[in-house]
């Protein structure tokens, strides 16, 4: 499908790549993967042709169609409406449609056998191409990206950044090209659409490659990762837990070559030094030199789970109530998003506000800092001092401030050296620090901003989306900091493996309420995913039908062996039922992979709802198995 072979790429004199070589087939899932500034976009880049490699080359054969989402899409503007603009993927269907409204036209003045034949065939080629429901599909998708129905409409001009990324991404899935380049689609995208995306790529009839700094998001995607490193391209088969395993098995091989190699190196250094200037050694002592020039040298392991050490220093403590909520309300003209809310936040809370866009997470946010207007109170506690990071902290850094400079203005007291440590921990070393804020990727002067957040005395930190533009590494320092973060804090974030690493609760807003979930993001996807399993399966009982089962558990009270006998009756016709589901479960996972079903949009939407439909039953059926079980002791 596509082979990069002995690719080197340059910038001045540094090298991105060198000789670096990839093969990508018809079916690959792939998750690229590296630090910033590594080159990952450039890769994509390349093999799209908007940047020439300086040696080396691309090979792609001609049935190979690529499509590409990159940051560069966010400046496209235009007065079509995003259903119009989406739909442009069906372009030579729509150029069909638009030739047989001509024909209609025409026989209207002049109805000949020629333009009835004319019709037929333009009318059978569009009913070929599914012409009929390519609407219906860019609406499926764009709806399942988080647009609502009114919204499809509306001029894509009028949609933010993110949110034009997102038809920009449901156009190029409707066009279904051969192999899908997508460069960090998550950072645009809730959590409810991430979701829709895996699924959607889960049944992708054809190769993707997928840069992104979210763990879960590619490990539920990819079959395969590939690691940008050492300016070469690794491969790892499996997802990511997968790459993880085998890495620290390589790192050891690789650690155990570098330090063999080194001792190895010393010697040969001890012999010419030795008997550099022996007449009788001469020769040997060149030819080792020799030696030493040829020799390819193995790198060291570059250790990307760094562990840090965070001191915070907190200028006072807070009291036990951080914040107090009460009965807050806030509306957007008709578009209401609180209505009376309250909560507390209470001293050591480590809060993640989750749910989907649109729901007022970060309109909640500016309410806390009383950034944002409001009726109701929130009520400070004592010694309460916040720290606010978003996106926009970016545009507050000064471009013309060298790093280490711009770390000394967020009043925190430290000394060079102790600001040189945190810049450390935030992977700017040495030299780095003097650099200025203008030449920084996106992702590094997220990372000087966190490390402005994280240095002040705050003891209460709000962080809207702060693993946004982060590499993993990254985004793994900055779980380390906020572990060892002793004050509080509440963070928006759509990232899962990061919000199962650092909250102890969880909240989102529903019926314009804050709701509150004590405990691990895990504990609560599972405890959420059953509630909303339940309100959709479970009728409510009617007044009449609580009564008549009061009644029937009044007048029947059996003896416990009764009792027991029963619910071993029942565990036993659960578990026959559990047995068959199972097998219904695998004959549709079954249905799922073949060809004919994932590629008929239709069949598989039929047959996945059965699936999901299939699981849920079976969910329900496990529970109420596991609670007979626990009552019969």
């Amino acid at each position: 499908m596509i082979s990069i072979n002995n690719l080197s790429y340059y910038i001045g004199d540094r090298a991105l790549y060198d000789e670096a070589s990839l093969f990508i087939t018809p079916k690959d899932r792939i998750g690229l993967i590296g630090l910033n500034g590594t080159g990952k976009s450039t890769l994509l880049k390349m093999i799209v042709g908007d940047t020439e490699p300086t040696y080396g080359e691309v090979n792609m054969s001609k049935e190979t169609t690529v499509g590409f989402l990159n940051q560069d899409l966010l400046s496209y503007l235009t007065d079509d409406s995003i259903l119009q603009v989406a739909m442009e993927a069906f372009s030579e269907t729509l150029k069909l449609q638009h030739q047989i409204d001509e024909v209609l036209h025409q026989m209207e003045a002049n109805y000949s056998d020629d333009l009835v034949d004319k019709l037929a065939k333009l009318q059978d080629r569009f009913e070929t191409q599914e012409g009929y429901s390519i609407q219906a599909k860019a609406e499926a998708i764009l709806e399942g990206i988080g647009f609502t129905t009114k919204d499809l409409q509306r001029p894509l001009r009028e949609f933010s950044g993110g949110w034009r990324m997102r038809v920009m991404l449901a156009k190029l899935l409707l066009e279904k090209p051969s192999l899908l380049l997508l460069d960090e689609p998550t950072n645009h995208l809730d959590l409810p659409s991430i979701q829709w995306i895996e699924s959607y790529l889960q049944s992708y009839d054809g190769a993707f490659i997928i840069v992104s700094h979210d763990r879960t998001f590619i490990n539920n995607c990819v079959n395969k990762v590939v690691e940008v490193y050492a300016r070469k391209l690794h491969v790892y088969v499996g997802n990511y837990d997968n790459y993880e395993e085998e890495k620290e098995l390589r790192n050891e091989l690789q650690q155990n070559a570098f330090e063999n190699q080194q001792q190895k190196i010393k010697q040969t250094e001890r012999f010419i030094e030795r008997f550099k200037a022996k007449a009788t050694k001469a020769k040997q002592a060149q030819s080792r030199v020799k030696q030493l020039e040829k020799l390819e040298r193995v790198e060291a392991v570059v250790d990307e789970n760094q562990q840090v050490n965070f001191k915070f220093n907190f200028a006072t403590k807070s009291g036990r109530h951080v914040k107090k909520i009460m009965d807050v309300s806030k509306a957007y003209g008709s578009q209401q998003i609180l209505d009376e809310a309250t909560a507390h936040i209470e001293r050591g809370d480590k809060i993640a506000l989750v749910g989907a866009n649109g729901k007022g997470k970060s309109t909640l946010l500016r309410i806390v800092t009383d950034n944002e207007s409001y009726q109701g109170q929130v009520e400070t506690g004592h010694n309460v001092i916040n720290a606010f990071y978003a996106q926009h902290q970016l545009e507050a850094l000064n471009v013309e401030n060298e790093i280490l400079e711009e770390l000394k203005q967020a009043g925190s007291g430290k000394n060079d050296q102790e600001l040189r440590g945190v810049l450390g921990c935030f992977l700017f070393s040495d030299e780095e620090v003097f650099k200025k804020i203008k030449v920084l990727s996106g992702g590094e002067k997220s990372r000087v901003a966190l490390a402005k957040t994280l240095i002040s005395e705050a003891n209460f930190l709000l962080l809207d989306e702060p693993t946004n533009h982060l590499d993993i590494m990254s985004v793994s320092i900055l779980v380390q900091a906020l572990n060892q973060f002793e004050g509080t804090f509440l963070v928006v974030s759509h990232d899962r493996d990061f919000i199962s690493r650092i909250a102890n609760k969880i909240w989102w807003i529903e019926d314009h309420e804050i709701k509150e979930y004590p405990g691990t993001y895990d504990e609560w996807f599972w405890w959420y995913t059953r509630e909303q399993e339940k309100k959709s399966q479970i009728p409510t009982p009617s007044i009449n039908d609580k009564k008549v089962s009061e009644k029937k558990k009044d007048n029947s009270k059996p003896k416990s062996d009764n009792v027991d006998q029963q619910k071993q009756k029942e565990i036993a016709a659960i578990e026959q039922q559990i047995v068959s589901k199972e097998v219904e479960l695998k004959t549709l996972e079954a249905e799922l992979a073949k060809p004919e079903v994932f590629q008929n949009e239709e069949k598989l939407a039929n047959t996945n709802g059965k699936y999901q439909s299939m699981k849920s039953e079976l969910a329900t059926l496990n529970d109420k198995w596991e609670k007979l079980v626990e009552e019969l002791g």
